[in-house]
């Protein structure tokens, strides 16, 4: 079984894919919630330096020698980042992209100047090629696996358990540093750790899937289930999911239309995440417009009830409460005014007596909460 999985070469590129989304997400989710995405774009882009660094000082082009120079690259990163921030002679974002660019040439020059001849080019840390990731295999067991689904799996699992295992910590160092070093939580080392994992996440996904779309996995994914949901475990648990439909589908649309794999599994976290941003429960348009007519159709009761109200025992009242004194006197047009009146008797608000608009008990209710709640307030004991 597991064989004939591992010789599926669809199947291999759907997983590593799914498996670098889901490592990305994980770490990305706290970036995104903290206001520090853009951190993964300059992390991906300057550890390459450290790539470089790491191969003149022991000739090692992989493994866990590369891996963490290069997280550490991404440290440095941050702290010179936050370092030139700290003068206050530039915002934070100019910060970023003054030092990843600095970073990221050199580490350019040096492969140009020393590691012509040695498997690391720049195309290949930006772009990757996903779909090249099953011929790259170890021997496990006897068995031929693709290195791309060890490393990631490796990552994935090492995120996880870093999620799950500070969860608390990372919940109040992300929302509240504050209270977070109040209680002995080590904001700066949480953060720092998140950021080592992020380097280490995108050196581990360089050969799979480039920078590009590491980046998209990191940020997209974790966006989009901010705005399906307001709990913190579920936009990690969205997260995911979103990476692995990305994943899937991206791969099914890019061989059906021939074009990049990669490329077009970024595409599908954007499709994704303007799906979430239409569709929305809480902050969707279409949601959030159905909410302001809904609001706007409450308010239309309300104007309704108060007119009805103020002319109920005035000498106006024959004049006043009837549905052709809603156009002249509230502005509204003949059909809003039907729809208005329909609705409050739908709504047991109002009721007619042959012209005549009535209130109901409920309806005279929703007037005086409105213009006299100290009568509500009188009857509900409340001060």
């Amino acid at each position: 079984m597991l064989e004939q999985l591992l010789a599926n070469t669809a199947f291999v590129i759907m997983l590593t894919g799914a498996l670098v989304g889901c490592a990305a997400a994980l770490v990305g989710t706290f970036l995104v919630l903290r206001g520090n995405s853009m951190l993964s774009d300059a992390i991906s882009h300057s550890i390459i330096f450290g790539i470089v660094v790491v191969w003149l000082l022991t000739r090692v082009t992989s493994g866990p020698v590369q891996l963490v120079g290069a997280a550490l690259t991404g440290i440095l990163t941050v702290f010179l980042t936050e370092l030139l921030a700290g003068t206050r002679r530039v915002k934070y974002d100019a910060a970023i992209g003054l030092v990843f660019p600095v970073l990221f040439s050199i580490g350019v020059l040096l492969l140009n100047l020393y590691a012509r001849d040695v498997h690391i080019d720049q195309h290949t840390v930006l772009l990757g090629e996903i779909g090249f990731v099953w011929l790259d295999t170890v021997s496990v067991a006897g068995q031929e696996v693709p290195q791309a689904l060890l490393s990631m799996g490796a990552m994935t699992v090492v995120n996880l358990l870093f999620v799950v295992l500070l969860y608390k910590e990372l919940k109040v160092t992300t929302f509240d540093p504050g209270l977070a070093a109040a209680l002995g939580f080590a904001p700066a080392i949480m953060f720092y750790a998140l950021l080592f994992l992020t380097s280490a996440t995108a050196v581990a996904a360089f050969d799979a899937v480039g920078a590009v779309l590491f980046i998209a996995f990191v940020i997209v994914p974790p966006s989009a289930a901010y705005l399906l949901t307001d709990r913190l475990w579920l936009i990690l648990v969205l997260g995911a999911v979103i990476a692995i439909a990305s994943s899937i589908s991206g791969y099914l649309i890019a061989v059906a239309w021939n074009v990049s794999i990669g490329g077009m599994m970024a595409v599908m976290t954007g499709v994704f995440l303007a799906l979430a941003f239409l569709f929305g429960p809480r902050y969707g348009l279409v949601a959030q417009s159905n909410r302001r007519r809904s609001e706007m159709h409450a308010n239309e009761l309300r104007t309704l009830a108060v007119h009805l109200y103020s002319h109920e025992n005035s000498s106006e009242r024959e004049e006043e409460n009837v549905a052709r004194a809603l156009q002249t006197h509230l502005g509204w047009t003949q059909e809003t005014s039907r729809r208005v009146v329909a609705e409050g008797i739908d709504r047991d608000l109002i009721l007619r007596d042959g012209a005549m608009l009535l209130l109901t008990p409920k309806g005279r209710a929703t007037a005086q909460s409105i213009l006299e709640p100290w009568r509500q307030q009188a009857r509900t004991g409340s001060v």
